[in-house]
């Protein structure tokens, strides 16, 4: 067997290892199952890498990200190794070279996609070409709890016991709960060689600024470090293409890139980024690159990511060389938005959306910090650190405020009114603003009505904002974002904490974008667009077959709690309320009584008040006035027929079908109590 070191420098052409690596390789060459949590950059390829070379058989490589893969085979071939990888971006000579490769037993590493599990051929290949060794990439994406889930991860486990071949898995971004479920996952909760390497980027420089011309800041960000290679991020495609020919304009040479692309133009721009010096790749955060380019000198957030583990990963692509590297965030109200919509519109488990909103808070948190964001930043994933003299609020401490008494008036109001409102109604409670739903509610007379008329609007905005980002209250998903206080804020209600804020320094937007609904009623509208989501997609129909854009707009702004409010919705016809009615109205108020389908045909009309109330009166007098009669009723159907015929008189009731004598005069002069008073 080749010595570790030896291949080291004569393959990689690396003088020894970086701190970690050696016990890392030792591990996996020795055949154990190991898991190494590694930050980005730390040089997790290499210590699977070196052992494929050392042992015997195919190493499988698991990544989740083309582009990655794509780039280490480049980076393998070019230094004499027998790499290959199947995917979909593959041309058919690329292919059918893998599959050469394999048969003549010249094949060292083969990467493939997890998706590509699935398929009934694989493990055929896999079983043909030798496989020795499983490597997983990215082992975070198993979690099911995490920000990057793959379904077809859950497969690994599978595919080690069938080929009882050790596995080793690689991350950069796995907290404490992540690493418990991979353990679960990927190795039958058998604890594997562990190895925690830490997180520190110390040659990274954070940096956060509120959104105020997004775009000039990101071309100022730039120009100061021009004929430097970057990224940047974007919350859409859309955006990266206006924000990459915005740079080109200013003289920058920049490409956009993301998952709309057809294969080769994403190909040919991984190429140019590999092979250029000082080009500028504008990326969707939902995209990632899997560019292993070691001297990318900055990267740039046009959008907040979705999550503190999507950032650490986003901003790891710098600096990987350990030279000075720089990122700034840029983050705004509109980000956040977003990405509160993006979670309670998503398909996710109730338990998941309210695990994501504790992460975007832990986010928001270090972009709303007071101190090191360094030391928030590794507290997170568990680990403690000195200030690093290498972020911005390092170079320049934030200005702070006493919030204490502010932010124990905002958890009173949150309390006093049941946890059951958003942001916007609370600061109206707290200004004293006499909205109509403040009256309509009663809440102008709470103790907390108008207590905070010393902050304006704004102010108040920022520091619920700020309590977001220390975790004292989150969205509930259950309750269409109202604000619930979590354990931490406890000990704050009870003055127990001091909090310490910053002073705002987010300007006013000055073109926000114009919501569909009111910011109170933007959470039911997402809970909404999640369950005709669901249903489009169980039925196989676009969305809008199910019910159009405006009708639930319409059904969030007038919350309707009965089928028949819900008749009265625009686009809720006699079909689709019968069909949908109650799975909305469960969305919206709870679960709703089941409706006869003959009461369901008078839903939305006056008659089906009064069929109510007939209903109601022959209850009543089932058993006559005094209960000892024999039991009489009418039908569904009958009820039906009174309330939209109205009767008059009691000849015209006996004429209805299934009334007749008996009923009427059991019934009649009660009945036409309701139909004169209806």
């Amino acid at each position: 067997m080749p010595e570790p070191a030896t291949l080291l420098a004569r393959v990689f052409g690396f003088p020894g290892f970086r701190p970690g690596q050696e016990e890392i390789v030792q591990s996996v060459l020795a055949g154990r199952n190991t898991l190494a949590i590694m930050p980005t950059g730390g040089g997790k390829s290499l210590c699977f890498q070196l052992p494929a070379l050392c042992r015997d058989g195919v190493t499988v490589v698991i990544s989740p990200l083309i582009a990655l893969m794509r780039d280490q085979v480049r980076s393998l071939r070019e230094a004499g190794v027998e790499a290959g990888a199947l995917t979909s971006g593959n041309t058919e000579d690329e292919t059918e070279e893998v599959f050469s490769a394999i048969d003549e037993g010249r094949l060292k590493l083969l990467y493939i996609a997890p998706e590509r599990l699935a398929s009934p051929a694989t493990l055929p290949l896999l079983r043909r070409a030798g496989v020795s060794l499983i490597a997983v990439d990215e082992a975070h994406c198993v979690s099911q709890w995490g920000h990057d889930f793959r379904p077809d991860y859950l497969r690994i486990g599978d595919l080690r016991r069938t080929l009882n071949v050790p596995l080793a898995a690689f991350t950069a971004t796995a907290d404490e709960e992540t690493r418990a479920e991979i353990v679960t996952r990927l190795f039958d909760g058998a604890a594997p060689a562990t190895f925690l390497r830490g997180f520190d980027r110390p040659n990274i420089h954070l940096a956060f600024a509120a959104k105020d011309s997004p775009r000039d800041q990101i071309l100022r960000f730039a120009a100061a470090r021009k004929g430097q290679s970057g990224i940047v991020y974007c919350g859409t495609r859309a955006k990266t293409e206006t924000l990459a020919q915005a740079l080109c304009e200013a003289g920058h040479h920049a490409l956009a890139y993301h998952a709309g692309l057809d294969p080769d133009r994403r190909r040919f721009v991984e190429t140019r980024f590999q092979r250029d010096d000082g080009l500028i790749v504008v990326a969707t955060v939902a995209f990632g690159m899997g560019i292993d380019k070691p001297d990318i000198r900055w990267v740039a957030h046009a959008d907040l990511p979705k999550s503190i583990e999507s950032y650490y990963q986003e901003i790891g692509r710098a600096g990987r060389d350990g030279a000075p590297a720089e990122t700034l965030t840029l983050y705004g109200a509109d980000d956040i938005r977003f990405r509160r919509q993006q979670i309670d519109e998503s398909a996710a488990p109730l338990e998941r959306k309210q695990a994501d909103h504790g992460r975007l808070n832990t986010l928001l948190g270090l972009a709303e910090a007071i101190g090191c964001r360094r030391q928030v930043l590794l507290g997170y994933f568990g680990e403690a650190a000195e200030p690093c003299g290498n972020c911005d609020l390092c170079d320049r401490p934030a200005e702070v405020f006493d919030a204490t008494e502010a932010v124990r008036k905002a958890l009173s109001a949150v309390l006093r009114t049941g946890e059951s409102f958003g942001a916007g109604h609370l600061i109206d409670i707290l200004t004293g603003s006499l909205t109509d739903k403040v009256r309509d509610r009663g809440h102008d007379a709470l103790p907390t009505f108008g207590v905070g008329r010393e902050l304006s609007k704004t102010q108040w905005t920022a520091l619920f904002r700020q309590m977001m980002g220390r975790d004292l209250v989150r969205p509930d998903p259950e309750r269409h974002g109202a604000l619930r206080m979590t354990d931490a804020a406890r000990p704050v209600l009870r003055g127990e904490v001091q909090m310490l804020f910053r002073k705002d320094t987010a300007p006013a937007a000055k073109a926000m974008v114009r919501s569909l609904v009111a910011e109170e009623d933007a959470p039911l509208l997402s809970a909404l667009k999640a369950k005709r989501r669901a249903l489009a997609e169980a039925a196989g129909v676009p969305a809008y077959v199910i019910f159009a854009d405006r009708t639930l707009i319409e059904m969030a702004e007038k919350r309707p709690q009965t089928l028949d409010d819900m008749a009265g919705i625009t686009g809720v016809g006699a079909k689709k309320l019968e069909s949908f009615g109650r799975l909305f109205l469960e969305v919206i108020a709870g679960a709703a009584e089941p409706l006869h389908p003959a009461r369901m045909a008078l839903a939305g009309r006056p008659e089906g008040a009064v069929f109510d109330r007939l209903a109601e009166v022959q209850a009543r007098l089932q058993r006559g006035e005094d209960g000892t009669e024999k039991p009489l009723s009418c039908t569904w159907s009958t009820l039906r027929q009174i309330a939209e015929r109205r009767p008059r008189t009691l000849a015209e009731l006996e004429r209805v079908q299934g009334m007749g004598p008996l009923k009427a005069e059991r019934f009649g002069a009660a009945f036409l109590d309701v139909l004169q008073d209806g």
